[in-house]
């Protein structure tokens, strides 16, 4: 019988060399790069296209779709809970799919509320506060559940090529719904807007389904045939690659081993880990910035550089072909240095990090001062530093989402992705409304600008301090222990 090390409550803890499994294909990544796209296309047309709709055509107060998308980022706290559900059940895909089916008919349900707000206003704003809570719980329990299957399944040194074919395809779903969707909405028209909504949340569906079909391994099925306690226990086990064990081993293994407790022991469980506790915070104070700066920079172009709406718009685009460059040179280290070094999650988190503090630094230095350095140049390699910073993230999430003392992977990454929402729902609203007061105090936009992009800067060198104490010392050596070149792998369940 295989064994491994075990914690406190006698119940087994992964380490990275469990990871290294032969695990997913490029093919079986892509696959789930597909529900990634599927997922973004959906939210982009509720959380764009709807919003558009609700301001111009219908002449809406722009707060109320604000107050509709904060209110989606909001229920996505649910995260952990969602995650755990998927623990007890050792299956992820089915929780997947049925994020999406929640996001689909949250999105349906939203178009249906914007043309009845045209009659009747409250009734319609209600029914859009309970179909955007359909849309946030569903992208809360697609995405946290797709994550967790994506880092059990994917080997360590593949990780962060992984991490950034999916958000890549995560971004073409972007752009293609937004071509395609764009095209079909004109003229606007409230049964047009539902007819577009409705076929692009049953895609969809039928992507979904299609991707995920028998993607997880087969051995899950099986182990719905044990006992509950041992069901558990063979679930985690199997998550962590030991694919070798038999039902009668599982079933000594968790003998020994605790009945899974609720969902509240849960969380206390992750939330007792310092690695996790930290990274919740990283997560928290490096998105904060990153969507607070999101937001400010198409105003600041115009209000400051005096770019035309589509110039902004133009500088905007380059921004996010800069990310995409980050992400693949990301990519490309990992794949050359095979997670270590240059390429390891840890090094190019703190460049992406460091890198946006000295970007934003110089942006708002120049804003200040009114010196005439290149806007467009600067946005170019801000992009890149967010996008490195970005992917970089994910697959840190994914390399230490399975390090703690209990199975709790679900529950820690949606711990995680419950302090990225909070942070996506502050960050819009503290950015524009800090440099709304600065302006008011100093009347120079250029220093109102200059001094909240300062902030944000100041906020990504905490949020690189931070994620600088994340890693366990033996962390730099995750690809030698997922591929079996030490003789020591034990990773320390926390930092």
């Amino acid at each position: 019988m295989n064994t491994a090390p075990t914690g406190t409550d006698g119940i087994p803890v992964q380490t990275d060399s469990d990871a290294g499994h032969a695990g997913l294909g490029w093919f079986g990544i892509a696959r789930l790069g597909l529900v990634q796209a599927a997922l973004g296309a959906v939210v982009v047309l509720a959380t764009g296209a709807l919003n558009r709709i609700m301001v111009l055509e219908m002449g809406l107060p722009a707060l109320i779709p604000g107050m509709l998308v904060a209110w989606h980022y909001l229920i996505q706290v649910a995260r952990p809970r969602l995650g755990h559900g998927s623990d007890q059940g050792g299956r992820r895909s089915p929780w997947v799919l049925g994020g999406v089916i929640s996001l689909a008919l949250g999105a349906t349900g939203a178009a249906v509320a914007t043309s009845v707000m045209r009659l009747h206003p409250v009734v319609g704003v209600a029914l859009a506060f309970l179909d955007y809570s359909l849309i946030g719980a569903g992208v809360g329990c697609a995405g946290t559940n797709l994550l967790v299957l994506l880092a059990q399944e994917t080997p360590a040194e593949r990780r962060p090529a992984a991490a950034t074919v999916v958000w890549i395809m995560m971004i073409v779903g972007f752009v293609l719904t937004t071509a395609v969707a764009g095209r079909a909405l004109d003229p606007y028209s409230a049964g047009r807007t539902l007819a577009v909504m409705a076929t692009v949340s049953t895609c969809a569906i039928l992507v979904t389904a299609v991707a995920l079909w028998r993607l997880e391994p087969r051995r899950a099925k099986a182990l719905q045939s044990l006992p509950g306690p041992a069901r558990n226990a063979a679930s985690a086990d199997s998550a962590t690659g030991m694919r070798s064990m038999d039902a009668s081993a599982v079933a000594e293994t968790s003998a020994s081993s605790h009945q899974q407790a609720g969902f509240l022991a849960a969380l206390r469980d992750v939330w007792a880990e310092p690695q996790a506790r930290r990274f919740a915070s990283f997560v928290f104070i490096a998105m904060l910035a990153y969507s607070a700066q999101e937001l400010l920079l198409d105003p600041f172009a115009g209000a400051v550089h005096g770019y035309s709406p589509g110039a902004s718009t133009r500088l905007s685009s380059l921004q996010h072909g800069g990310a995409l460059a980050g992400m693949l040179l990301v990519a490309g280290l990992g794949a050359w240095q095979r997670g270590r070094g240059l390429g390891s999650p840890r090094i190019c988190t703190l460049a992406g990090c460091i890198g946006s503090a000295l970007l934003l630094g110089l942006l708002g230095l120049a804003a200040a001062l009114h010196l005439d350095w290149s806007l467009p140049g600067m946005v170019f390699v801000l992009g890149v530093a967010n996008g490195s910073f970005a992917v970089s993230a994910i697959a840190s999430m994914m390399q230490l989402v399975s390090q703690g003392t209990r199975r709790r992977e679900g529950v820690r990454m949606g711990l995680w992705g419950a302090a990225q929402a909070l942070a996506f729902a502050a960050g819009g609203v503290s950015g524009t409304g800090l440099s709304d007061l600065a302006r008011m105090v100093w009347h120079d936009p250029g220093m109102a600008y200059g001094l909240v992009f300062m902030l944000q800067g100041a906020l990504f060198l905490w949020a690189a301090l931070l994620a600088n104490g994340l890693w366990p010392r033996t962390t730099a050596n995750l690809a030698d222990v997922a591929t079996g070149h030490t003789a020591d792998s034990s990773i320390p369940a926390s930092a």
